[in-house]
């Protein structure tokens, strides 16, 4: 259950990651209220989770998920770069993180 609390806690963070950019500066309400609910949130569940997975290992598939998914969408939502570069970096992230789960198991 640990490891499911902390892939949400992860999407959270890409959605507060997005929510930045929409909040233009936290000057729009919803934006912005989304952003603090998804921020805590995702805060919150990461806590969970470290209540039986090692701290290392789970910061780091958080960071990598928000990581990723933020430039994913970056690259969907506001026309970001996506170049092969760019892509195969972040395919080697995703494999460092299957690779901290498999170490893990």
């Amino acid at each position: 259950m640990s490891w499911f609390i902390l892939f949400i806690a992860g999407l959270l963070e890409i959605g507060w990651a997005i929510g930045l950019k929409y909040s233009e500066g936290f000057t729009k309400l919803w934006p912005t209220a989304w952003t603090i609910f998804s921020l805590a949130a995702s805060f919150l569940l990461l806590g969970l989770a470290l209540k039986t997975l090692p701290v290392g290992t789970a910061y780091a598939i958080w960071v990598g998920i928000g990581a990723v998914g933020t430039a994913i969408l970056g690259i969907v939502l506001f026309g970001e770069s996506a170049g092969v570069f760019k892509l195969v970096s972040l395919m080697l992230i995703c494999v460092g993180l299957v690779g901290l789960k498999l170490a893990h198991a």
